[in-house]
């Protein structure tokens, strides 16, 4: 919406030297202006853009000249002078081709002196010999040859030098580039270089070609010749030359076709020359020698693939292809082109040369185009669509249409478009729609599923060929399957395409065809209906998509369909409110009502005047429960298409509404959206000012908009001013004690919008100023922000605070600043981690003070008058420099003292909070212009050796094996002598030795480790120690460590920033930091890098190590820039080494090796060549795949290791891609080695390839669609896997099938099965690939037959993928028929039970299949039921296997549930149901079962015997069967079990699934999904309460007794409490009592949510008999209910609560009279209270479903028109106030009520008691961050019930003068508010920083205790008449 504001453009000036300027001076006449004048007072002017406006005076003024001028000197001298002039400016300077379009208009006289000017001018520039100016030189030429007619004609006379100069500048850069070999800054420039010199020449014969043509060439000796044939030559040289960038090759394959095109004769002969060479059959025999001679290279067998792409590329580039010009010999070359292309695709795997190849490949369709408009008919045969080239350009889409980079997928999507176009002109003049390629592809197109990115853009294609029509008449569902996908962001941009593609066309077709408008209505049912469903329905996901990206296109295409949306949406809005889940009709309304204001299709008033949308409608959108909803509404009023649209009143009063009930939410992503509207709308507000502020000003247009609006300016511009401040008011309100970090953060963010928007610009009055809205109370509001535990809250308030620094302080007084510079320095040495950044953030607040050096420093530091006299100076960098001064000296004097004792200083002074404000300080300083230089050299290297000693005091414990186990607390006074002993004593036991040889456990290590267990002690023992203020205080464990690791952290960070920040140079300059600081600073981080152990110790220093070898590879000194690769080198070859002596560690995953290497390789730049990633790979690769036995283990472990961390790494992006088909071979041979180190290294290198090959698991699902890829696509992108993988799996399955019976595992079957699992075949594989998947499945067939389970589960689900559709029946039965007769011999369980799992895995994806209808479907599901049949033994007795016939009976389950579903009839399914019934009736489960549960397989058979009865019971119960009157039917019919036979069964799982049966149709029955007519599912219920309660008393099993809880909680109640007279002897009242006691006794949450959910539903219903319950049972119901209400409950148990209330809500807490008695109903009202102020956002969302049904009631019983129903828990708290004081009136309980709302009120918190647990809590818990964390807010719950009760006082004009509660009630707030002031004053100064915890808590409490004294004071008031004014 908001404008962008204009680039400025920065124009350099030209400055003539004094010889011009004389020469101008000399001709120039003061009196009259002449050309030289004009020159003259350009040169004069110091801006560019003013010598622009001169400049274009000259050519008018020449124009006046008369003809004699041509000899006037004068005329000669400002030529020569303006040839210089443009010479001499650079090539992006506007005021050049200012220059040069005036004098293309040159008067034609006048030319032939201008050309004499410029070639004078140019031979000086061809003169230039220093190789760095070139590129000058370069520019100018082609400036001249661009459009500049003088410059081409310069150019002509100078042809030969000039060709001679480009011949030269190509060898002296090669040379050059040469000689600077490592230096990349440099070579980086001369390869920029060396591609403008290439371009140039290509222009230069491309431009002046008849230069070159004609006679010269006929002489071989010339010297135009000679220097054409060097060009040749030396672009020949760059092309076969591999290390040079690859745009300096590429277009020098360019350069080499045109510059052979220039010189070859015949023309016609020179495709044939090219094809030769691209397809490697050049003969020398009848060539040119010239030729021969400077392209002999080319003219070899074998050219390298990047060069045969670059000569394709320059081919199609600069060849003519249309109009025929080359004949049948450039047919020829096209096709082969193509050829090679496609061959070369599966050659070039590097990103650079995959995207180069498709961008040539898309070239080339281009060319085709072109050849085939003037093409022979043979042409036109060899590219249609069936033919075989265009074929494998399809294979070559189908394969890259998912490549990982976007570019190559864009290349993709033209390919496929030029090929349509293709195959449309080879078939000009026949019917498109129907013709058999289009056909085609469009059906196998619609075969994929949606999750293939590459479907949309070419089913988009597609419809542009054949029309949407065509393809809804195959499949109407579309749009709405296309819709369905767009719940996944990934696909929601493809989806939304290719809808808009598919309606903008069918809205065209619709047109062309109907004349009238009558199509639109059809139009809009199949484009708006499924839509509009979605936005009321769908989920969050899918329908914020839908709003992002379809929703715009659609109102573009048709802003007509809005009003009908509209209607459609508003008439059911008051009805669909939606839920937190769904947006509902009226969240769907806001979201498009939004969309089509921010584009422009509709205006807010005049739907808001016309009654189409009610501001009512908006507020209920504004605090809606779901949060998209309330983002819709509010950015329905701050998005709009016009940045300058003034803001109305109601909307302005609505974003009020809207911050009163928003600024706490917990959801990141709805703060920033939040903070994005706000911003435009404070953008609108702003310009919109402007604009009135102008037309204030401009009285004439001031009455025509009084004319045309309602509103003054002036007015406007106040109610603006007066919403700002409002608004503000607002925002610091909600900075209160205890606020929540959700609104700190809004508001903070907000306030810094406000004071950025609306800063003053000079020259420009601003509508609202924020500084004028600041006094001191909001300062120290801002200031405490930075004791929030969170630092993005810190940041936020440091960012206002600078905004506003200068009022800020001016409200501060010295004393103030005193304060917070000693809380700053106090908060430094704090033992709470949080506490430095605290310190940090306030420092580096007062640094910007003036006055700071004078307030606070001089009693700290010493004054330098030198630094204080001198003005040049900051007052930021004097600050900071005293600031860490100061530190600096503090942390040395600390480390001095940790020397003697560490103990102590973890205690006392933990040193990391100084090293941290350090580095914190550094990040204000205005680094690259620092003027205290010498002082600042003198502090870095102070910091520098203080960072090494600090360092040396903490790596002792830091790098240590175990630092978590290291518990230094002993009582004795000698602790630092202890501290040694144990460290000593912890030293890392795990060297390289662990691989060489066994471990031999010797006694004394036995001993030695019980001594050390015992100077362990537990953990709440502590050590006393004395502190350096002789105070005694206590040490733990926790202390030590997080004092050492911090500041080895901190350490980390800060020689990483003075690396990084400051500006280093040559060793011979002065710099701040010298090359030998930078050298040492990188020895230090790789000393701690390859000799730490554990990872938290080199996490720490890699921080800091990434910023020194970033700044490394920027660093102009050379032998800075080399140490990364010297560093390498030397740690490879160590690792090679494999050195016995060596320090590298071997365990931890190589620990701290992984990160260097990785730190090391980051840094390299990524455009470049990444030499150092490749020579890297190439040797840990040939370390991860040893050649031979006697090669070291470790050297493999640690490259298996750093491999992992590598291919981890998204810094390298796709430079790592090539190398990942090797590591998936290093990782499947490692998973075989014998060393379990090599196997486990493996196993997670393979973990992280997988990741990187197939993309990180979003979901939970093992199988998801996402993460897997076609096999074509898996082996085209890694070729070398496919023989691999086909070759490993070969050797696993021949362990397999040896006939021995000892048990064989192949180790590597595991992972084989894993990559091919995510394999699958496409429906668009053709004939072309020769990467086909039929080779795997007979092996992955034969995995199945694994002794280990897991693996043949695992070869089930991985040949699902292998096996099209439509081969599924063909592959069961062949599956089913290899399976033995009851009489074969040598049955073997494992083969039967393997191949019954790929049957079972097969036949359920093909059941999933939407192909359901089809005869083939239906043909090959009768064949195999006919097959499953022969087979029967193995599902019942005769099979003594229970595991195969569980999976048997898996297979019949599948069959069984799949024909009831469909309820498929026919003889031969009733055989098949008779079999089932025989197979039930013959099982164990009709007799008692003889085994125990140990029997291996029988509970998984009795599940799966189990499900088959519960599928035949639905069978046998469906109307089809029960109707039937064949005797086979009657007989299927009579099922052989009851459900309630499975529910007696001793077998707990069996009860399970027969109790999860009866739930599933209970909640059927209750949702009405199942038609209650024709009995089905209801003759199954019948009677079975009895049965349930029963069970309800005995069941033992926790799962099956929750089931029936919930069964009996979703039953009628009426049937159940008639049966349970008879079942189990209890009256209501007792069953009521048994549920109670239940939820009391119960250890499970599950038992008691659902047993409280009974039998509050009980309750109700026995209130709603008015069955007598006696007043005990109902106070231990609400006792229960008050319990488990509390924060510490577990979730499920608090929305098990919400529901209970929600339940109870009409009868009970909003009943017309009290039911329960008033103590208990508020009770009830505080649980809901509670509730809604809950952590959990789902808890708060399910309790304010209460207020729900209150608002819903309310509404339907006072017939109001809207009220505020499905609302967010804040509005929901609000309004239950609201609520209780309007039921207190409606009971009449006011005077019993008040005084219980006041303790509310008041709070129950014991004060001192608080202060002296938080005080332990301090010190158990270092990271603690206290209440902050809560959502919960006391003091707005406060304020919400002081404004309902002060409300309900004044308008009952309430008085309790005498009340004794009342005066009890007063007593305890006085004695309170005492105690309150007392512990206010016993706290330190600055509590807020110091005492936190205690600070807001008593805040809180005396806010509270004020609040209540007020209300007390006016209830005890007798004068009722002052209750006028009670809300202020």
């Amino acid at each position: 919406m908001v404008l962008k504001k204009k680039k400025e453009i920065q124009v350099d000036a030209f400055f003539p030297d004094e010889r011009q300027l004389e020469k101008l001076q000399r001709f120039s006449k003061a009196e009259e202006q002449n050309l030289a004048s004009l020159l003259l007072h350009c040169a004069q002017l110091s801006n560019g853009i003013q010598q622009i406006q001169c400049v274009k005076q000259i050519m008018p003024l020449v124009k006046k000249m008369d003809q004699n001028s041509v000899c006037d000197p004068m005329v000669k001298a400002c030529l020569d002078i303006l040839g210089e002039m443009y010479f001499s400016l650079g090539v992006k300077n506007p005021l050049k081709k200012v220059l040069a379009s005036s004098l293309n208009s040159l008067p034609e006289e006048f030319m032939t002196l201008a050309i004499q000017s410029f070639v004078c001018c140019l031979k000086e520039e061809l003169k230039t010999t220093d190789v760095y100016l070139y590129r000058k030189v370069l520019d100018n030429l082609a400036s001249c040859m661009e459009d500049f007619s003088l410059g081409r004609a310069s150019i002509k006379n100078l042809f030969e030098e000039v060709l001679q100069f480009l011949q030269k500048s190509l060898l002296d850069i090669q040379e050059e580039n040469r000689q600077n070999h490592g230096n990349r800054i440099v070579q980086t420039q001369l390869m920029h270089d060396l591609l403008i010199a290439i371009k140039v020449s290509m222009m230069l014969v491309q431009k002046l070609q008849e230069n070159i043509q004609g006679s010269l060439w006929k002489h071989h000796e010339s010297p135009v010749w000679q220097s054409m044939c060097s060009l040749l030559k030396s672009s020949t040289n760059f092309l076969m030359d591999a290390t040079l960038l690859q745009t300096v090759q590429t277009t020098s394959g360019l350069a080499v076709i045109l510059f052979t095109k220039a010189m070859y004769e015949p023309v016609e002969e020179l495709p044939s020359l090219i094809s030769d060479l691209l397809l490697g059959s050049v003969k020398h025999t009848g060539m040119p020698a010239w030729f021969v001679s400077n392209c002999g290279t080319l003219c070899v067998e074998e050219l390298p693939e990047s060069v045969r792409l670059f000569l394709c590329h320059g081919a199609l580039a600069m060849l003519e292809w249309k109009n025929g010009c080359m004949g049948e010999n450039g047919e020829k070359l096209l096709l082969d082109i193509a050829s090679v292309l496609l061959s070369l695709s599966s050659e070039l795997k590097e990103s650079s040369m995959a995207t180069s190849l498709s961008r040539i490949l898309a070239i080339w369709t281009n060319s085709a185009l072109a050849a085939l408009d003037s093409g022979s008919p043979d042409l036109k045969i060899k590219l249609n669509g069936m033919s075989d080239v265009i074929g494998k350009l399809l294979e070559y889409i189908y394969t890259h249409w998912e490549h990982p980079l976007d570019a190559v997928r864009h290349q993709t999507k033209l390919i496929f478009k030029n090929l349509l176009q293709i195959h449309r002109t080879t078939i000009t003049g026949s019917n498109e729609k129907s013709d058999p390629f289009f056909a085609r592809l469009l059906k196998r197109l619609l075969s994929l599923e949606w999750h293939v990115k590459g479907k949309y853009a070419s089913l988009g294609c597609l419809v542009e060929c054949v029309g949407t029509e065509n393809i809804l008449r195959l499949d109407r569902t579309i749009p709405v399957q296309i819709l369905d996908v767009m719940n996944d962001q990934s696909l929601a941009p493809y989806a939304s395409d290719l809808l808009e593609t598919m309606f903008t066309n069918h809205k065209a077709h619709f047109t062309l065809s109907f004349q009238e408008s009558t199509w639109i209505d059809q139009w809009h049912d199949i484009w708006v209906s499924p839509l509009l469903v979605i936005l009321c329905e769908g989920n969050h996901d899918q329908t914020t998509y839908i709003i992002d990206y379809y929703l715009p296109k659609f109102l573009k295409c048709s802003p007509d369909s809005l009003n009908y949306m509209i209607r459609i949406l508003q008439a059911s809005a008051d009805a669909n409110l939606g839920s937190r889940s769904t947006r509902g009709a009226l969240g769907a309304l806001m979201a498009c009502l939004r969309t089509a204001r921010a584009h422009g299709h509709l205006e807010l008033s005049s739907i808001m005047s016309s009654g189409l949308v009610s501001t009512e409608c908006i507020k209920q959108g504004l605090v809606h429960q779901h949060d998209q909803v309330c983002i819709d509404a509010l950015g329905l009023l701050c998005e709009t298409h016009r940045s300058t649209e003034i803001v109305s009143v109601e909307e302005m009063q609505l974003i009020q509404f809207f911050m009163m009930y928003n600024l706490n939410s917990q959801s990141p992503s709805v703060r920033q959206q939040i903070g994005s509207l706000l911003r435009k709308l404070f953008c609108r507000i702003q310009e919109s000012s402007q604009v009135l502020y102008k037309l204030e000003q401009n009285k004439t247009k001031q009455e025509t908009l009084e004319n045309s609006t309602e509103r003054h300016p002036l007015v406007i511009l106040q109610q603006y001013k007066d919403f700002l401040s409002s608004v503000c008011d607002r925002l610091f309100e909600v900075l209160f004690p205890g606020s929540s970090h959700p609104t700190r953060f809004s508001a903070l963010t907000i306030l810094g919008l406000v004071a950025e928007i609306f800063s003053v610009p000079k020259g420009q009055t601003q509508v609202f100023q924020l500084d004028q809205e600041i006094d001191s109370t909001r300062v120290r509001t801002l200031i405490q922000c930075f004791a929030s535990t969170f630092e993005e809250v810190k940041v936020l308030a440091f960012g206002v605070l600078m905004k506003l620094r200068d009022v800020t302080f001016d409200l501060q007084d010295s004393y103030d600043l005193g304060l917070l510079f000693q809380a700053a320095m106090d908060l430094s040495t704090s033992t709470k981690p949080y506490d430095c950044v605290t310190a940090s953030y306030l420092l580096n607040f007062l640094v910007h003070h003036k006055e700071l050096q004078h307030i606070c420093l001089g009693k700290w530091v010493e004054h330098n008058p030198q630094i204080d006299e001198n003005t040049s100076v900051s007052t930021v960098e004097k600050n900071t420099l005293a600031v860490i001064k100061l530190l600096l000296m503090n942390v040395e004097e600390e480390i001095f003292q940790a020397k003697k004792s560490l103990l102590q200083a973890a205690a006392s002074f933990p040193m990391y909070g100084r090293v941290h404000c350090i580095t914190g300080a550094f990040q204000q300083l205005p680094l690259n212009n620092l003027t205290l230089a010498a002082e600042w050299k003198e502090m870095v290297a102070r910091l520098i050796l203080m960072s090494y000693e600090l360092s040396a005091v903490v790596a002792p414990v830091v790098q240590s094996s175990s630092p978590e186990g290291l518990i230094p607390m002993d009582s004795d006074s000698e602790s630092a002598s202890r501290l040694e002993m144990i460290l000593h004593e912890i030293q890392p036991q795990d060297t390289n030795d662990y691989f060489m040889q066994a471990k031999i456990l010797k006694e004394h290590c036995k001993i030695e480790s019980e001594r050390l267990a015992d100077c362990r002690p537990m953990e709440n023992i502590h050590t006393e120690t004395r502190g350096k203020e002789r105070q005694t205080c206590d040490v733990t464990a926790q202390m030590v460590l997080v004092c050492c690791w911090r500041s080895m952290k901190e350490v980390s960070l800060l020689l990483g920033t003075l690396c990084k920040l400051l500006p280093s140079q040559a060793a011979s300059e002065p710099g701040l930091i010298t090359v030998e600081q930078v050298k040492n600073i990188g020895d230090y981080f790789k000393h701690h890098l390859l000799h730490s152990r554990h990872r938290g110790a080199f996490e720490l220093a890699y921080a800091g190590f990434v910023q020194l070898t970033e700044m490394l590879s920027r660093c102009n000194n050379e032998s800075l820039r080399k140490m990364p690769e010297q560093w390498l080198s030397c740690v490879l070859e160590e690792i090679k080494s494999c050195d016995p002596s060596s320090t590298l560690c071997a365990t931890r995953r190589s620990a701290g090796i992984p990160f260097y290497i990785q730190a090391l390789l980051a840094s390299e730049p990524k455009k470049g060549k990444t030499d150092l990633l490749k020579m890297t790979m190439k040797e840990l690769l040939s370390l991860a795949v040893p050649l031979n036995e006697s090669s070291s283990v470790i050297s493999q472990v640690h490259a298996l290791n750093i491999l992992r961390t590598l291919f981890r790494d998204t810094r390298l992006g796709e430079n790592i891609m090539p190398y990942v088909a090797d590591g998936i071979q290093a990782a499947i041979l490692g998973f075989m080695s014998p060393v379990w180190a090599v196997r486990n290294s493996s196993t997670l290198l393979f973990s992280a390839l997988i990741t990187r090959i197939f993309g990180v698991k979003r979901g939970r699902d093992e199988n998801s669609k996402k993460n897997r890829m076609t096999g074509r696509e898996f082996f085209s992108r890694f070729p070398s896997l496919y023989p691999f993988l086909l070759k490993q799996l070969e050797a696993v399955t021949n362990t397999l099938n040896s006939e021995a019976e000892e048990l064989k595992i192949h180790p590597s079957l595991f992972l084989l099965l894993l990559i091919l699992g995510r394999l699958y075949p496409s429906p668009m594989d053709g004939a072309y690939s020769a990467l086909s998947m039929a080779p795997f499945v007979p092996f992955i067939i034969r995995c199945g037959h694994s002794p280990v389970y897991r693996s043949r589960e695992m070869s089930g689900r991985a040949l699902v993928p292998f096996v099209m559709v439509n081969e599924v029946p063909h592959t069961v039965l062949s599956l089913v028929e290899g399976l033995p007769d009851s009489n074969s011999p040598g049955i073997r369980q494992n083969n039967i039970h393997g191949t019954l799992l790929q049957v079972f895995h097969l036949l359920q994806s093909y059941l999933e299949t939407k192909q359901l209808v089809s005869s083939d479907f239906q043909q090959g599901l009768g064949d195999i039921i006919t097959c499953t049949g022969t087979k029967l033994w193995l599902a019942k007795r005769p099979n003594p296997c229970f595991v195969t016939r569980a999976a048997y009976l898996d297979v019949l389950v599948l069959l069984s549930t799949h024909l009831g579903k469909f309820q498929k009839q026919g003889t031969q399914l009733f055989g098949f149901w008779e079999e089932m019934n025989r197979v039930i009736s013959e099982s164990e489960l009709m007799s008692s079962i003889p085994y125990s549960s140990a029997v291996p397989g029988l509970i998984q058979y009795l599940q799966s015997i189990t499900k088959l009865v519960i599928s035949m019971l639905l069978v046998t119960a469906g109307p089809d069967i029960q109707s039937s009157s064949s005797l086979v039917a009657k007989k299927v019919a009579k099922p052989s079990l009851s459900i309630v036979h499975l529910l007696h069964c001793e077998f707990h799982e069996v009860r399970l699934l027969a109790l999860e049966a009866v739930l599933l149709w209970l909640k059927q029955i209750n949702s009405k999904q199942i038609a209650e007519e024709g009995g089905g599912v209801l003759c199954l219920l019948i009677d079975l309460e009895g049965t349930l309660l029963t069970m309800a008393l005995k069941e033992k099993d926790l799962q099956c007794f929750c089931k029936v809880l919930e069964i009996l909680y979703n039953m009628d109640l009426r049937n159940v409490l008639l049966k349970t007279e008879c079942s189990i002897k209890m009256n209501p009242n007792e069953l009521l009592t048994w549920s109670l006691n239940i939820v009391d006794i119960s250890n499970s949450t599950e038992v008691q949510s659902i047993a409280l959910k009974f039998a509050s539903k009980l309750v109700i219903h026995l209130l709603q008999k008015h069955h007598q319950i006696s007043e005990e049972v109902l106070k231990k119901w609400v006792q229960l209910i008050v319990y488990f209400c509390g924060d510490e409950q577990q979730t499920e148990m608090l929305l098990a609560v919400a529901e209970v209330l929600k339940s109870v809500t009409s009868f009970l807490l909003i009943s017309e009279k009290l039911i329960l008695g008033l103590s208990d109903t508020l009770a009830l009202w505080k649980c809901v209270i509670l509730l809604l102020q809950n952590e959990d956002l789902v808890v708060r969302d399910a309790a304010a479903e209460v207020i729900q049904v209150a608002q819903s009631e309310k509404k339907s019983n006072k017939g109001t028109e809207f009220a505020l129903r499905v609302v967010n828990a804040p509005m929901a708290l609000d309004l239950a106030f609201g609520i209780l004081c309007e039921l207190l009136q409606r009971w009449g309980q006011i005077h019993a009520g008040v005084p219980i709302l006041l303790e509310w009120l008041l709070g129950d918190s014991d004060l001192e008691g608080d202060s002296e647990t938080s005080a332990l809590e301090e010190d158990d818990h270092l990271f603690d961050k206290g209440e902050v964390n809560f959502w919960a807010e006391k003091l707005t719950h406060v304020r919400q019930l002081s404004k309902h009760l002060l409300l309900l006082i004044s308008m009952t004009h309430l008085t309790l003068p005498d009340h004794g509660e009342l005066n009890r009630l007063s007593r305890t707030t006085l004695d309170q508010a005492q105690l309150v002031e007392h512990l206010l004053r016993t706290l330190p100064p600055t509590p807020e920083f110091s005492k936190t915890p205690e600070f807001t808590r008593l805040a809180i409490q005396n806010e509270r205790i004020s609040v209540c004294l007020k209300i007390l004071n006016l209830l005890k008031s007798d004068d009722t008449c002052k209750n006028e004014n009670l809300e202020n």
